[in-house]
C-alpha cells in the first residue's frame, strides 16, 4: 500500500507525460549535434521586412511603449500594429506615440476577436507573408527574428511557437518574485520537457503556439477560426484549428524566437490567469473533440493524465492532515479508537509521501536551475504548494468549461512600469528609432479579414541551423 502510493504520488508530481516527450527531447538534441552529410543547400527564408507585428492590448499603458520599442527592434516602425480592445486608459496614445500604428476597437471585443479585427482594419494578410502575435506584456528579444525565422526554411511549417521567459525585472515583493521564479520553472519543464520533443519531426504533437509572442504564416489565417465564440482565450483554439485542418507542422526550439513576459506579481492575478489559460485548454479540447491521429491521442493522453494527476495533488494536503491526526489518534486514544487511528495512520505513512512529493518536485526545480543557470534557493521548497494549488485551479476550470461558454472578455493582471529592456543583451542593442506619430483611428466591429492572396518568400542564402 505504502509504496503504490509513493508511486502514485511520484507520477502525479512529474508526469508520464513528462518522462516521454523529455526522452523524445534527448534523442532530437542528440540528433542535431550530428553533422549533416551530403550537399549543403541554401535555405531560403523570410526577412525582418515580411514580418508585421499586431499587439492585442487591453488598458496595458503602463507596458505598451516598451513592448512597442522592443518590437521596433526587430522590425520596422510602419509593421508594428496595435489594437485596443476597449482599453479605458491612453493605450492608444502611449502606442502611437512609440512608433506603432494603432486604433481603439470599440466596443471591446477580447483579444481573439481584437487581433481579427486588427487582421482586418491594418489588412495585413494581404500586405505581409508572415505575422508575429505578440501580448502587451511580451518584449522580444533582439535576435527573436534571428533565431525564429529560420525555422521556416522547411515549407511544411505553418507557426513558430515562440519560447516564453519570465522578465528579469523582479518584482518587489517577496510574493511576486516567489511567484516569477515559480513561474519561470513550469516555462523551462513544460517547453524543454514537453515541447521540445513535441515538435520533432515525426510527432507533430505541439498543442500551443502561445499567443504570447509566436509566429505564424499569414497564407492560413483566413482558415484558421481565431475568434470561435464561447473560448477564454485563443492560442490552444489556433494551435488545434492548424492540426484539425492539416495546414502544416508546428516548429520550436528552446533557443529560438525567445521573448520576455511579464508574469503576474500577486496570487490573485496568478490565480486568474493560471485559471483562464486552464479553462482555455478544457474549452478547447471541448470544442475539437478528440480525433484519430498522433496529435489527438497525445492530448487525450495528457488531458487524462493532467485529470488524474490534478486529483492526486489537489487531495494532497487533505491526506496530509488525515494521517497527521491519525497518527495521533493512535498515540493519544485509549482502546478500539486509538486501534482505528494507529490502523488509518499506517496504511497512510506522512513520512515517505511528503518526501516522495517533496523529491520529485525538487527534482524538477534542479532541472530548471541548471538550464537557467540559477542557484537553487531554499524557498524553492515552497513550490509543491504551488503545485497543489494549480492543480486546485485545474479542477475548477475544467468543472466551468461544462457551463456556461466564456464571452472572450479580459482583464489584464496588475502591471509593473516598464523602466526599459530587462535583459543585458537588450540593455547592449541599440534604441528605437526616433518615434513618429502612428494613425489613431477608431474602428467598430466589422466582418472577418478577407482571405490571403499572396505568399511572398524573400530569399536569402543561410545556414538554418540553431546558433
Amino acid at each position: 500500500m505504502t509504496a503504490s502510493l509513493v508511486v502514485l504520488v511520484a507520477v502525479a508530481t512529474v508526469g508520464v507525460s513528462t518522462l516521454v516527450w523529455g526522452f523524445i527531447a534527448v534523442v532530437r538534441l542528440i540528433a542535431e549535434q550530428r553533422p549533416a552529410h551530403g550537399l549543403l543547400q541554401p535555405s531560403m527564408f523570410y526577412r525582418a521586412d515580411d514580418v508585421a507585428v499586431l499587439i492585442a492590448a487591453h488598458n496595458e499603458g503602463l507596458v505598451i511603449a516598451e513592448t512597442v520599442a522592443a518590437a521596433r527592434r526587430l522590425v520596422p516602425a510602419h509593421n508594428v500594429f496595435v489594437v485596443s480592445d476597449g482599453s479605458t486608459d491612453d493605450t492608444v496614445a502611449r502606442a502611437s506615440v512609440a512608433g506603432a500604428r494603432a486604433f481603439a476597437l470599440v466596443p471591446n471585443r477580447g483579444k481573439a476577436g481584437a487581433i481579427r479585427a486588427g487582421l482586418e482594419h491594418f489588412r495585413i494578410p494581404e500586405r505581409f507573408p508572415l505575422l508575429l502575435l505578440l501580448d502587451a506584456d511580451s518584449r522580444p528579444r533582439p535576435d527573436y527574428l534571428r533565431t525564429g525565422l529560420p525555422l521556416f526554411t522547411d515549407d511544411g511549417i505553418a507557426a513558430v511557437a515562440g519560447r516564453a521567459t519570465t522578465a528579469s525585472d523582479a518584482p518587489a515583493t517577496r510574493t511576486g518574485r516567489l511567484l516569477t521564479a515559480y513561474r519561470e520553472r513550469t516555462y523551462v519543464c513544460t517547453q524543454y520537457l514537453h515541447k521540445f520533443g513535441q515538435a520533432a519531426r515525426g510527432a507533430d504533437a505541439v498543442a500551443i503556439v502561445p499567443g504570447f509572442a509566436s509566429l505564424y504564416r499569414t497564407d492560413i489565417l483566413d482558415r484558421i477560426d481565431i475568434d470561435a465564440p464561447g473560448l477564454s482565450i485563443e492560442d490552444f483554439n489556433m494551435t488545434f484549428e492548424v492540426h484539425a485542418k492539416g495546414l502544416g507542422r508546428v516548429a520550436f526550439h528552446p533557443e529560438c524566437a525567445i521573448a520576455e513576459t511579464q508574469d503576474p506579481a500577486t496570487l490573485r492575478d496568478y490565480s486568474a490567469q493560471v485559471r483562464r489559460w486552464s479553462l482555455g485548454f478544457w474549452q478547447t479540447v471541448r470544442r475539437h473533440g478528440l480525433r484519430r491521429g498522433f496529435f489527438w491521442a497525445s492530448v487525450g493522453v495528457f488531458a487524462l493524465e493532467t485529470v488524474v494527476s490534478s486529483v492526486v495533488l489537489a487531495a494532497i494536503l487533505p491526506l496530509f492532515v488525515i494521517a497527521a491526526l491519525a497518527a495521533a489518534g493512535g498515540v493519544l486514544l485509549p482502546g478500539a479508537a486509538g486501534g482505528v487511528a494507529a490502523a488509518v495512520a499506517a496504511a497512510l505513512p506522512v513520512g515517505p509521501l511528503a518526501l516522495a512529493f517533496v523529491l520529485f518536485d525538487a527534482a524538477l526545480t534542479v532541472f530548471a536551475c541548471a538550464i537557467s543557470r540559477v542557484p537553487p534557493r531554499w524557498w524553492m521548497l515552497g513550490y509543491p504548494l504551488l503545485r497543489v494549488w494549480d492543480a486546485v485551479l485545474c479542477l475548477r476550470a475544467l468543472a466551468a468549461s461544462l457551463g456556461r461558454p466564456s464571452d472572450g472578455r479580459w482583464r489584464s493582471p496588475d502591471r509593473r512600469p516598464a523602466d526599459g529592456p530587462a535583459d543585458g543583451v537588450m540593455r547592449g542593442a541599440p534604441g528605437p528609432p526616433t518615434p513618429t506619430a502612428g494613425a489613431a483611428d477608431a474602428v467598430s466591429p466589422g466582418g472577418r479579414p478577407p482571405a490571403a492572396t499572396r505568399r511572398r518568400r524573400a530569399g536569402s542564402t543561410a545556414d538554418a541551423r540553431v546558433r
